[in-house]
Formats: C-alpha cells, structure tokens, sequence
C-alpha cells in the first residue's frame, strides 16, 4: 500500500526538477525529501530516480510511476472531498422503502424537511409492503424500511435490524353515511358482527380477523382488495363496512363514508427499521430523524 503523502512529494519532485526545489515548494528540508523518497522506492520495490552528474532524471519505474501519480492524487482528493461533503451532509443518496399510505404522508413531509435543510441529501423512494419491505431491507435493496405490525401479529425481527418506532397508528370503522351506527362517536367490532364487510390487505385482513375471532364470530368478508380507495367506494356504495387506519383518512376520505372510532381501540404499530452498521451513517440517521419529526407531529392521528 503505497502512502499518499510520498507520492504528493513525488509528484512535486517530479514537477519541480529536483529535491531542493521541491523541499522549498513544500517547505520540507531537502533530507525529508530524501527520505520520502528512498522510503517510496522501497514501497514499489525499485529505484526510481538516477543521478547523472548534477542532474536528475526518472528510472522506466519512475516515468511509469509518474503517468499514475497525478491521477492517484487527483482521485484522492475527489474521494476526500466526497467523504467530507457525507459526513458534513451536503450530499448523501438514501433507499426508503415504505408501504403506500407512509408514502402519501410520512414520507412527502420528511422529505420537505430534508429539501429545506439538506438540500444535497436525496432519497429514493420504493413502495412496499411488510414483510416483503423488510426483506428488501436485509437483502440491501433499501437503507431504511417502513413497515407496520400488529399487536397479536408481530413477525420476528432479523437479528441485525433495529426497529425504531415512530407512530401508533388508530383503526377507524368506514361506514356508509347514513347508517345507524354513524350517529355513535365510537363503534364496537362486536356490533358489527352481523354486517358484509369489505376487507383490505393482506396483513390487515389477518389482524380483522384475529380480533374477530377474539370476540367470537367470524366476519362475512364480502370483498377484498389492496386499494384503499377501492374499499372506502365500496363502503361508500353501502355495499358493506370497512376499517381502515387514520393515516389512510388523513389523505383519502370518500364524502359519503363517515369514519367513526374503533371500540376498543386497536392500533398498528408503525417503524421505521434500519442495518444496524447503518445507524452510523450520517444521511441515513438524517433521514431517520426526519422520519421521527414528522411522525411525532401526528400521535393524536
């Protein structure tokens, strides 16, 4: 491995035309130049200067080691300014992935933080669901993951994440305007036992009918579908009844489905997860107290 520094003073010796002009270009003494350059001639195992009488020229190493020498400083240096730009935040790329109604709220007013405060920092964004997100995550398809869980589903956790908790999320009951239980501020799941109902994604869907069964009774699911707009028009149509988690509400609420508390309250939990080596790279834990921020401003949703 050869050292930087000798291969500056080699460069400059070689510009300069000789030790002495090079030690003064430097503000080295002629010795410490010497000895930088007998110590590089035994890094690359060969001479690479011969004196003829009071001048000095370059061995075939030397001329060889001469046409890299520029491009090795030149790349050093673009690496340290690189280096520098990261740890100091004017620049950085960051993969977040995240399932789409973070994408639609979370994510749009993190990045509206980011742009105003580093606006070198940028992030690309992938959608997913859990637990594929997170196993994009392990495999290094992404830098951070947002996923949710649910209090009697919880998945293990590889070993070599960490989950960073952001926001407790609360399921809301969609009903069709004009149905009896709209005129309640809260509805009990079990009053709505004998009811069609239209369920969403996958994980969700277990969680409904986890806590079904929990109560006893085995809900008709009449439709089922990925789209949250899809459900809240089928709610909307009176065509069945839905729940639906108020992060969804906050950005997508049809004007004939009325949304009403879920009795008892039931959440998912929503994290953001992270390598843990990554934890200590500064656009990724820049990005991650963004994520922090905004989701802090809504724990009443």
């Amino acid at each position: 491995m050869f050292d930087t520094r000798h291969i500056k003073t080699f460069h400059e010796v070689v510009r300069a035309g000789s030790y002495s002009a090079a030690a003064r270009s430097l503000g080295y003494t002629q010795p410490a130049i010497t000895q930088q350059m007998k110590a590089l001639e035994r890094e690359v195992g060969t001479p690479l200067f011969i004196r003829t009488g009071r001048r000095m020229r370059l061995t075939e190493a030397g001329e060889a080691f001469a046409r890299h020498a520029e491009t090795i400083l030149e790349t050093v240096a673009a690496a340290r300014q690189q280096m520098t730009a990261l740890t100091r935040l004017r620049s950085g790329r960051v993969r977040v992935c995240a399932f789409p109604s973070a994408n639609a709220t979370l994510i749009p007013e993190a990045m509206a933080r980011l742009r105003d405060g580093h606006p070198g920092v940028r992030v690309d964004l992938l959608e997913d669901e859990p637990p594929e997100s997170l196993h994009r995550l392990v495999g290094g398809e992404c830098d951070i993951t947002l996923a949710f869980t649910y209090p009697g589903l919880r998945d293990e956790v590889p070993d070599e994440l960490v989950e960073i908790p952001l926001l407790a999320d609360q399921l809301t009951v969609l009903l069709p305007t004009g149905h009896p239980l709209a005129r309640r501020r809260a509805v009990k799941l079990l009053d709505l036992a004998d009811e069609r109902w239209i369920a969403g994604c996958l994980r969700c869907r277990a969680n409904f009918l986890h806590e079904c069964a929990e109560l006893g009774f085995a809900p008709d699911i009449a439709f089922t579908t990925d789209d949250n707009l899809v459900v809240q028009s089928l709610v909307a149509a009176g065509v069945g009844v839905g729940i639906m988690p108020a992060l969804v509400l906050s950005f997508l609420c049809h004007q004939r489905v009325t949304g009403r508390v879920l009795e008892p309250a039931s959440r998912r939990q929503i994290s953001a997860y992270v390598l843990r080596e990554h934890l200590r790279i500064p656009a990724t834990a820049l990005v991650l107290d963004e994520l922090r921020t905004v989701a802090a401003a809504r724990v009443g949703c």
